[in-house]
């Protein structure tokens, strides 16, 4: 907690220039040479020093024959004025980009179904604000994502975090959870069946994600935690347009979040299977590195994926549908 005597000299002692002068004393060592950098008179910058060490109750620079020399509290406040003026050039370099029209060049990685509608939308209402901004948006895995991040080829992603040592060095604000259904084309047989057993749903040809993905894993253990080998009849793919050909065009199976599909759902083309696959991904969210400042264009970015999120899902949905169970 901030002392409150810490506040107080802040706001009533401490002025711009206080801070410019203590950075070039730290430079100089001397107050005449000092005094000119900071565009001073010798008696002014002295003025401010001894107010400095008044308000203080402590002295910051020994007075020696040819100069001044900071002691242990002087450093102190000249590395921190340091700090502050960078974040005051900082700031005012912020304002200017965001008053004359932000521009640059944003990167945003994301997994699949915020690609579908949370992602657009937020780089949609970013471009009719600025529209000079460039963005570049990488549709990859969880696992892919998060490394990218880390090597700082992204500014931010939306995606899971699956271990420990990247949540460690990331900020994760979480959107929603994914509940998975199995989706097939309208009029597949399967969907006459009120209950299906595991071994025959495995008996279907499947269109899956390759193995490694989390969604290909939990599938896998979900066949075999029931002693039930995994399909046999496999397509791999993760692009969702050659996913619902693949399924109207045949009477192939495959889990999706239903959102990625819900045209051709709402369509009638496509269908769900009234059957609980218990099958529940975990939460995914938006991804920044921690003591990472984004640049202008990317807090923008930030901020309206933040929004879009709040009118979509709300706080992480947890909520499930009733199904008929996996018989």
């Amino acid at each position: 907690m901030t002392d409150p005597r810490t506040n107080r000299f802040v706001r009533s002692h401490v002025k711009t220039r206080h801070l410019v002068l203590l950075v070039e004393l730290g430079r100089h060592r001397s107050i005449l040479r000092a005094a000119q950098a900071a565009n001073l008179t010798q008696p002014a910058a002295s003025k401010l020093l001894a107010e400095l060490e008044h308000a203080l109750g402590v002295t910051l620079f020994e007075r020696l024959p040819r100069g001044v020399q900071p002691t242990r509290y002087g450093e102190v406040l000249i590395r921190r004025a340091g700090a502050a003026l960078a974040e005051l050039s900082a700031a005012h370099q912020e304002v200017a980009e965001l008053a004359d029209g932000l521009s640059g060049r944003i990167s945003l990685g994301t997994v699949m179904t915020p690609a579908i509608g949370l992602v657009p939308e937020a780089v949609l209402k970013l471009k009719q604000a600025h529209a000079r901004v460039q963005v570049s948006i990488t549709v990859d895995t969880s696992k892919a994502l998060i490394q990218q991040l880390r090597e700082g080829r992204h500014d931010i992603v939306i995606s899971r975090i699956l271990d420990s040592e990247s949540a460690a060095e990331l900020n994760f604000e979480p959107l929603t959870d994914e509940p998975h259904s199995l989706i097939v084309r309208a009029g597949h047989p399967l969907l006459k069946r009120s209950a299906l057993p595991l071994p025959d749903l495995a008996a279907q040809a499947w269109v899956m994600p390759s193995p490694g993905s989390i969604l290909r894993d939990r599938l896998t253990a979900l066949f075999l935690s029931q002693g039930v080998p995994e399909p046999q009849e496999i397509v791999e793919t993760t692009a969702v347009p050659c996913i619902t050909q693949l399924l109207l065009a045949s009477d192939m199976v495959t889990a999706l979040p239903p959102e990625l599909v819900q045209e051709q759902l709402d369509a009638g083309h496509l269908a769900t299977l009234p059957l609980e696959l218990g099958l529940r991904m975990d939460l995914y969210g938006i991804v920044t590195r921690k003591h990472h400042q984004l640049a202008p264009g990317p807090a923008v970015l930030l901020d309206l994926l933040r929004e879009g999120g709040r009118q979509r899902y709300g706080a992480a949905s947890t909520s499930s549908a009733a199904y008929t169970k996996l018989g």
